[in-house]
């Protein structure tokens, strides 16, 4: 062994021995709450979904006819705030299908000769926060059910990135702050008002956003009202670098 070698060895250890145990973490699966054998409940399964937004559509119908015939799972919503304006929410379990199955998809008309806005894409995957007791329901089946809900048509989906003022706070005050700000999509949850999709973008958004976040309901409003009651909270008012921009919409078709 040369001497850069046994160098690069200790430098290696010295990481090792100094560095914190999450930070050498290399388990990537999710983690949920604990089982019956207090081991953490574990999956390997995740939903990636991607958001789109158009211009230049004036036709949905037409839109809606391909997304049939093309079998795409995902939901097509009317822009509120752009009268010739789309989004096209899509989601797979493997990202390739992102790739080898939408992209083709939307090179060709109808799709294809939309005008594209890129500044509402939006990419990210679901995660485990810790305490689920059913990871595949929480992580696939009930954030495509959300979202493909046809009682839940409204939605509200933006980015946002956390300042590093989060970051560098001590991890009982961390829960403190997320679980205020869980609190609030909890109650609007339970009352039927509204529900959130909350999907982890670190290193899948060219913004470098931390997270995607969709609010689904029945009505616009309360889904409004869920962002102005989540500007009170410490991390919106105090730990959060930017926000938005908002896609306001509502479903013209969701897949089954």
């Amino acid at each position: 062994m040369s001497a850069v070698d046994g160098q690069h060895r200790a430098n290696a250890r010295a990481v090792r021995e100094r560095a914190p145990d999450h930070v050498l973490d290399t388990d990537v699966r999710e983690q949920g709450g604990r089982g019956p054998d207090g081991e953490h409940v574990v999956a390997d399964r995740r939903l990636f979904m991607q958001f789109l937004a158009f211009g230049r559509a004036p036709d949905s119908a037409a839109l809606v006819r391909a997304l049939e015939t093309a079998d795409v799972p995902g939901v097509l919503y009317e822009d509120v705030n752009d009268p010739h304006g789309v989004g096209l929410l899509a989601f797979a379990e493997q990202p390739e299908a992102l790739l080898t199955e939408l992209r083709p998809f939307l090179r060709k008309p109808p799709f294809g000769d939309l005008a594209p806005k890129p500044e509402y894409t939006m990419l990210g995957r679901t995660y485990a926060v810790g305490y689920e007791d059913d990871l595949v329901a929480a992580l696939i089946d009930r954030p495509r059910r959300r979202v493909c809900d046809p009682a839940l048509p409204w939605a509200i989906w933006y980015p946002l990135r956390r300042a590093g003022t989060f970051e560098r706070l001590p991890r009982d005050e961390q829960d403190v702050v997320l679980m205020e700000h869980a609190g609030i999509g909890q109650a609007f949850g339970r009352a039927g008002l509204g529900y959130d999709i909350r999907l982890a973008s670190h290193g899948l958004d060219k913004n470098d956003n931390d997270f995607v976040i969709g609010l689904v309901g029945a009505q616009l409003h309360p889904l409004s009202v869920i962002i102005q009651r989540m500007r009170k909270t410490k991390q919106t008012s105090l730990h959060l670098d930017r926000l938005g921009p908002f896609f306001v919409g509502r479903a013209a078709w969701q897949s089954g």
